[in-house]
């Protein structure tokens, strides 16, 4: 069995890729691919992973806002409250910080990312972290917040082994993508390298990322074994052993 710990709704939400939602799942079973988290970024697109989940057995669904994520008006925790009881949503996220193309409205995404902690403290669920260009802020609002409380996984990782180790001391899973697998991310596959697997996820993030050698093709969940077979030449571990592994951290992770 494998696990694509992170797949956006608009992968899943197919018609603008001319690619049929039924044939993605066949594809990504016939993969061994054998449960899907997908994720929500906003409310709406909450409603939608949520749908999906409904309609594929396997198929599970995280609601949350993304830090980089523009809407009308900002919602409460108590809209974002019926969506993150369902039974098939099994995390909160994704949330976090991204301060790379920001330089102001900082405040926002720190106050934006302690709300949903809070959210996942509440419906007791783990919590889903993009972090990007942020990882001091990061770590002191994950302390801050308690997130060790809830846990979760710190999603396509392209930090340092610092950041890594010390959210890995939370309890945190470190979730490699096809990032890990292009010619130029030798700092993630440096990382990749000391990361124990106990402490590993694999995800797509499709439809963006696709990996080596797919290139060029738009993602899918299928794809995640591409990752499960890098980071087996990687590690120098057994192919079976990457996906036995990884499976296992992200079933006891969300409960599925």
């Amino acid at each position: 069995m494998i696990v694509d710990s992170h797949c956006h709704c608009d992968m899943l939400d197919l018609e603008r890729l001319g690619m049929d939602l039924t044939e993605v799942m066949a594809t990504a079973k016939a993969a061994g691919v054998e449960r899907i988290l997908t994720i929500g970024v906003d409310l709406e697109h909450a409603r939608r992973v949520i749908a999906i989940a409904e309609q594929f057995d396997g198929v599970y669904a995280s609601v949350g806002l993304h830090p980089s994520e523009t809407v009308a008006q900002e919602p409460e925790e108590t809209d974002f409250m019926p969506l993150a009881s369902h039974p098939k949503v099994v995390a909160i996220g994704e949330m976090g910080l991204d301060y790379y193309y920001n330089e102001s409205g900082l405040e926002h995404q720190q106050l934006r990312f302690r709300r949903q902690i809070r959210l996942a403290h509440q419906v007791r669920k783990p919590i889903i972290i993009h972090t990007r260009d942020a990882k001091e802020d990061t770590l002191t609002i994950m302390r801050e917040e308690k997130a060790a409380e809830v846990g979760g996984v710190m999603h396509c990782f392209t930090e340092d082994y610092a950041m890594a180790k010390q959210a890995m001391d939370l309890g945190f899973y470190i979730s490699f993508s096809g990032i890990v697998t292009f010619k130029n991310a030798k700092n993630v596959q440096e990382v990749a390298k000391k990361v124990p697997l106990e402490k590993m996820l694999i995800e797509t993030d499709a439809p963006y990322l696709t990996p080596v050698p797919l290139r060029g093709k738009p993602n899918q969940p299928a794809h995640v074994k591409c990752v499960a077979e890098y980071l087996a030449e990687l590690k120098q571990v057994p192919l079976a052993e990457v996906c036995r592994v990884t499976s296992d951290n992200a079933c006891r992770l969300f409960s599925f």
